[in-house]
């Protein structure tokens, strides 16, 4: 497994992911999405396996207002590659595998 777990440090469901695999002994690659945003082929990657672009956008982040009133999907992915904060966390990659939020039930099956 190459597991990658996108998030937020002072996010709480973040830090339980990063628990979920340590106490199983999965290693894992953290990245900060307030410090590095996704790349442009992992956020499709995490599109695809999601089911849409609006599973990720996180409603209650401080920046929400300015990507509520985009129209086209298009202009919102641009502002998600941009700002990584507007994203919900943690978001588990691995592979072409995906889940948002803290979801242990999927996670099981992976390994």
């Amino acid at each position: 497994m190459n597991i990658q777990v996108f998030g937020k440090n002072k996010c709480f469901d973040t830090k339980k992911a990063q628990r979920w695999f340590k106490e199983r002994g999965i290693k894992f690659q953290m990245i900060d999405l307030a410090q590095k945003c996704m790349s442009a082929g992992e956020l499709d990657s995490v599109i695809k396996a999601v089911g849409g672009l609006d599973a990720l956008i996180d409603e209650k982040s401080k920046g929400y207002a300015s990507l509520a009133y985009l129209a086209y999907e298009a202009d919102k992915r641009e502002k998600l590659l941009e700002d990584g904060t507007l994203l919900k966390t943690p978001i588990v990659r691995n592979g072409r595998q995906a889940t948002v939020g803290f979801r242990p039930e999927i996670w099981e099956s992976w390994e």
